[in-house]
């Protein structure tokens, strides 16, 4: 069986109650991540350890890269964050290494697995291509040590085939872990994280935007907890807010067969808390 599971961000005893409740079975289950494996969750160091030994195929959200550059140096933690005891641990640069290796998209079972989304200009296939082309800086060593210093930023906020370079990539990595709202012209929204119904004027949900080249993809997508669970036959929205007190949320997606399973979560940070 092939499970799709939401934002776990160190929630790892979640994880084990979800996994019990649906039976998994490492030798003959499959287990898909959409990001945000880590952070703000009372345990991220036991959850990346669980991921790797199952052998979970994942994608990478933003709070993973904040992972990666608070390790490498380039910013200090938030208490919020909740890294201390996976930073310090002797196996840590293994559990890194595991984690840069993953992927920006990823093809599971009948669907496209992205953290936050696609930008409407971008097909299926333009979107695997410009995952393939920023996951081969962050795997590697070299190009993301100089990368990672100046990833963070908004800018630029409108895709264009043109660019190059940090803001070629940062555009990338911004529109693959952190999309939310587009514009009519694809420019993406970082102000607004409320749900669909505070959608701003002039602005679209991305996977409303009227013009979105990826319709008819069907696609999973995590990062959104305030818009809570989508179940479409072309859409499913995984992130229910697990660290806030939520659900942790599965789609079973082999054989065309579509099931939801969700465990309750202890709340690890109120919401609000940055």
């Amino acid at each position: 069986m092939d499970w799709l599971v939401g934002d776990l961000q160190g929630c790892d005893a979640a994880l084990g109650r979800l996994l019990d409740t649906v039976g998994f079975s490492p030798s003959r289950d499959r287990l898909w991540l959409l990001g945000d494996l880590v952070g703000r969750g009372p345990d991220s160091l036991a959850t990346l350890r669980r991921v790797r030994a199952l052998n979970a195929r994942a994608v990478l959200g933003n709070h993973d890269l904040n992972l990666l550059v608070v390790a490498a140096g380039h910013r200090a933690a938030k208490p919020s964050d909740r890294l201390q005891s996976l930073l310090a641990a002797p196996d840590r640069d293994a559990l890194l290494d595991w984690l840069a290796q993953q992927p920006l998209a990823r093809q599971a079972p009948g669907w496209l697995m992205v953290h936050a989304g696609l930008l409407p200009a971008w097909t299926v296939d333009h979107a695997l291509a410009l995952a393939e082309e920023l996951g081969a800086v962050i795997s590697d060593p070299l190009a993301r040590a100089d990368f990672l210093p100046r990833m963070m930023g908004n800018e630029p906020a409108r895709w264009d085939d043109r660019l190059q370079g940090t803001e070629r990539l940062r555009c990338l990595v911004n529109a693959f872990t952190r999309l939310r709202f587009v514009r009519e012209d694809g420019a993406m929204d970082f102000a607004t994280k409320e749900g669909a119904g505070a959608t701003p004027p002039g602005h679209h949900p991305w996977f409303e935007h009227p013009q979105r080249a990826s319709h008819g993809q069907a696609i999973a997508f995590g990062h959104w907890s305030t818009l809570g669970l989508i179940e479409r036959p072309d859409l499913l929205a995984l992130d229910t807010g697990c660290v806030w007190g939520g659900c942790l949320s599965a789609a079973r997606i082999d054989g065309g067969r579509r099931e939801i399973v969700q465990v309750h979560c202890e709340q690890a940070l109120a919401p609000g808390t940055v």
